[in-house]
């Protein structure tokens, strides 16, 4: 366990902003950021940072909470493995962050394997640079073939595992890695017949993959053999912690500087990504020799919509780029294509050019994906009518994956003039391939335009229809029939967004002036009550400390709930903090001269309301427990007791249903 000193510190330091920049690219609104969600697919950014309160929530999928919950959500980790993250961001020491044999037993498996992984990414540099076989075979590689400079080596962490095949495996047990650890992250495989542990990636260079907050997931291992039943790459296999359709090689080193430039380069390998880099492009990312993955492509439109892709030049590789543009398209990302001379792939390109020469290249030679796609389709097509209907039709399912309106309806202006194909023709071929495959409402309305169109053109235009009015509606945020735990759900969202505010009601003809937070507190404990749900009842007991220190009216500071040390409550208390209230109305009615009530109005009715409700629940559950228990009771004295409870509940009751009855 961490303590809760440290756990202090790290939620001090932990600046939401930078924090959530590593993932997305935040822009400034006001006095808060805003961007896409990286937790769901939209166009139009609503997803929210605030600075101020150290917070972030999207009103699209509704998730929420602070530096240390946005880590949890992004790496898929736990709760102390989110804060060692963030603590390691930030320099600070966490006690039990140094793994022994002993933590590791006690670990998990994922923050074991972790753990192992980065091990052995040091121990494969450590080869290379410190051993005669290492520098020899590697090291001689990656700088005299490769052209790497030591500090490109050391950036991307790149090493060598001993050509002795279990020497690795060895090195690792004795340093105190499990066995089993060895084997889930694939760095080790047993050997059939005796059991016995071998390096999966013996006398192969090493390529660390990382993740994009730089957690070493797997590897890559290539052979320096030229014998051809010797696989060229070996892979890490899919584990707790790796699933290659989730990452993309070298996200963790091009990401600022895709938000920067606000377009990613993708290539196909390591040595493309790494040889880039050393030339001054940092904007780089491989999907490792395999298609694109909506996974992948979602990750990587954290950080940019624009994509441009590098292939070779030859014709198979300009085969790999149409073929993995589709899904690009389909998440509404715009998509650019850069060829290189056929001699060329993007590792000797840049090892050929200077960093002036590679970025020119790249500015002069990029051009929008589909119409160099419908350019290609059109070349191949030459005379022959059926082959030009197939490319028409290949660009029609190309077309239709795009969400955008109207950047679909210029793709189909566009595509019809260079294919010269009628502009209406073609745009009803992408409405109802849209409609088909993904059941399109819109596509099926313009279909369906399309053809009244069609029977109607002599006919007289139709009526012009008003938009009818809309009336307000006043929404209560609770009712009879609401739940205990969405009253004190209620109840908490009250204390945390009101509780330092004041509202009058008229009492027995008299003006009286409550607090909110007071009122709460001063209503519970007139009948003894506590909230029954747990983090609300933390809650609770967090305010009314806080609440008694500062004194009545004083605003307590939400940085106490949403920094709180429990991540239940801070997940909570930023869901409350962050949902619209009921109660606020829309300011169409202020432009309507409708009257709005003011915070104090809405709370005046509703704070008491709740509270109401809330006491009536409570003692009808607690009325049908007793019921129950006296239905099974023998015992004459417990009875007794039982019986009086019960008068004391209905006397409740009915002081409840009086006041109900002039507030609901």
């Amino acid at each position: 366990m961490i303590d809760r000193d440290t756990i202090d510190r790290i939620f001090a330091a932990a600046n939401i902003v930078d924090i959530v920049g590593d993932y997305v690219t935040l822009k400034r609104k006001g006095v808060n950021y805003q961007a896409c969600c990286p937790f769901h697919q939209e166009k139009t950014p609503s997803f929210v940072v605030s600075p101020s309160r150290g917070i972030y929530k999207c009103f699209g999928c509704g998730k929420g909470g602070n530096a240390i919950n946005f880590i949890m959500e992004s790496e898929n980790v736990s709760y102390p493995e989110a804060l060692k993250i963030v603590a390691k961001r930030y320099g600070i020491e966490v006690k039990d962050e140094e793994l022994t044999p002993e933590q590791i037993e006690r670990n998990n498996n994922r923050e074991s394997m972790f753990a192992l992984n980065q091990w052995a990414a040091d121990y494969f540099t450590r080869y290379m640079f410190n051993e005669e076989e290492g520098r020899s075979v590697a090291l001689a590689y990656f700088s005299s073939h490769r052209g790497f400079s030591d500090a490109t080596i050391r950036k991307f962490g790149l090493g060598y595992c001993p050509s002795r095949g279990n020497r690795f495996s060895e090195d690792a047990r004795a340093a105190g890695y499990k066995e089993e650890f060895l084997l889930s992250t694939g760095l080790s495989l047993q050997r059939e017949g005796d059991g016995a542990l071998r390096d999966r990636f013996y006398d192969r260079v090493i390529f660390p993959v990382h993740n994009v907050s730089g957690r070493v997931v797997a590897f890559g291992g290539r052979t320096l053999r030229t014998d051809k039943k010797v696989a060229k790459y070996q892979n890490s296999p899919e584990s707790e912690i790796y699933s290659k359709s989730r990452e993309l090689y070298g996200l963790f080193f091009a990401k600022k500087a895709i938000q920067q430039l606000d377009y990613a380069i993708m290539v196909e390998g390591y040595a493309d990504v790494i040889s880039m880099h050393q030339a001054g492009v940092e904007n780089v990312v491989a999907s490792s020799g395999t298609s694109l993955t909506e996974d992948q492509i979602r990750l990587l439109g954290r950080f940019t919509r624009n994509i441009t892709i590098m292939y070779d030049g030859d014709s198979a590789g300009v085969k790999a780029a149409i073929r993995g543009v589709d899904l690009i398209l389909k998440a509404d990302m715009n998509v650019r294509i850069v060829l290189l001379p056929e001699e060329h792939d993007p590792d000797t390109f840049a090892r050929a050019h200077s960093s002036d020469e590679l970025q020119s290249y790249i500015a002069e030679h990029a051009q929008d994906f589909l119409a160099f796609k419908a350019q290609l389709l059109l070349g191949e097509a030459t005379e022959d009518p059926m082959r030009r209907s197939e490319a028409i039709r290949d660009m029609v399912q190309s077309i239709a994956l795009i969400p955008d309106n109207i950047k679909r309806a210029e793709y189909v202006k566009y595509c019809a003039g260079i294919m010269q194909v009628d502009e209406q023709t073609l745009g009803v071929e992408v409405a109802r391939n849209r409609d088909g495959i993904r059941g399109d409402r819109e596509a099926s309305d313009f279909i369906r335009r399309q053809q009244q169109r069609e029977r109607q053109q002599s006919a007289p235009s139709s009526p012009l229809y008003t938009t009818p009015a809309v009336t307000p509606t006043d929404i209560p945020a609770v009712s009879a029939g609401s739940s205990v735990e969405t009253l004190e759900r209620t109840l908490s969202k009250y204390l945390l967004k009101f509780g330092h505010l004041d509202f009058e009601v008229l009492e027995d003809r008299q003006v009286v002036r409550y607090n909110v937070a007071g009122y709460i507190f001063d209503s519970l404990d007139e009948d003894g009550l506590n909230f029954d749900i747990p983090v609300y009842r933390e809650i609770l007991a967090t305010y009314r400390e806080l609440w008694q220190q500062l004194g009545e009216g004083v605003e307590v500071p939400t940085h106490s709930f949403v920094c709180h040390h429990n991540p239940e409550v801070n997940m909570v208390s930023v869901d409350l903090l962050t949902a619209d209230d009921n109660y606020i109305i829309s300011k169409i009615w202020e432009q309507k001269d409708v009257h709005i009530e003011s915070d104090e109005e809405q709370l005046a009715e509703a704070v008491p309301q709740t509270m109401t409700l809330y006491k009536w629940r409570v003692v009808d559950r607690r009325l049908a427990d007793l019921s129950a228990r006296l239905a099974t009771c023998t015992d004459e004295e417990e009875m007794a007791s039982i019986m009086e409870q019960m008068s004391v509940y209905n006397a409740a009751r009915t002081k409840i249903s009086k006041m109900s009855n002039r507030l609901i």
